[in-house]
């Protein structure tokens, strides 16, 4: 069995980072239908949750996501880009994004891609509490349905930071917590310059019985 291969690009290096994907396209596919009945990975030695990693196919895949927490100016070409390749991705949106880029929002989702929220504040979500959790996923939620009409199921956690309490919050909302894996150079950089920090964790989809998913990886651009 070939094992579901990820990439996610961050918003703000989606043009250059689409150039290289381009050639690459031959084995991308849309997240499969195994993602709605995943669930949380379990370290069975010390039960810390962790979000979902990666899939077992039957052929190479690789899985494209994108944050949209800053700006929208290359949105179009990016759609475009995406379009032209036959590729579908993930966008996880941020709640005060949806409100800037309402038309932004419809667009994505008439070009048939998956929306997944990020939140509506960008907060860490680590430090506040369940209650607050949920307030951010449900007013990221009800901004994108009112737009959309899609009920979203797929979490991206800000920062990439999460734990037992995110993930378990998360999944009483309805959301399965997912992450990536592989950081581009640049990315690496930045958050390095930002003092940043960013769990490293794959993308999407759940594995057998193992915290670790060492032939999978998710390249984020």
């Amino acid at each position: 069995m070939k094992v579901f291969r990820a990439i996610h690009i961050r918003k703000k290096q989606i043009i250059t980072g689409l150039a290289g994907i381009a050639l690459l396209c031959g084995a991308v596919a849309v997240l499969p239908p195994a993602v709605t009945k995943a669930s949380a990975v379990v370290s069975a030695t010390a039960e810390r949750k962790l979000p979902i990693y990666c899939v077992e196919t039957e052929k190479p895949q690789v899985a494209v996501s994108f944050d949209a927490a800053w700006g929208a100016d290359d949105t179009d070409e990016l759609l475009r880009i995406l379009r032209e390749n036959d590729v579908k991705a993930t966008f996880f949106l941020c709640g005060y994004w949806v409100e800037k880029y309402p038309e932004e929002v419809k667009k994505i989702a008439a070009d048939g891609h998956d929306l997944g929220n990020h939140s509506a504040t960008h907060p860490h979500m680590s430090q506040i509490s369940a209650e607050q959790i949920s307030q951010e996923l449900q007013s990221c939620h009800q901004r994108v349905k009112e737009l959309t009409g899609l009920e979203m199921e797929l979490f991206r956690p800000p920062f990439g930071e999460y734990d037992n309490h995110v993930i378990e919050t998360a999944s009483a909302n309805g959301y399965y917590t997912v992450q990536w894996d592989v950081d581009t150079p640049e990315t690496k950089k930045s958050r390095l310059i930002e003092t940043k920090t960013s769990f490293t964790t794959t993308h999407h989809f759940p594995l057998p019985p193992s915290p670790i998913c060492k032939t999978s990886f998710v390249i984020k651009i």
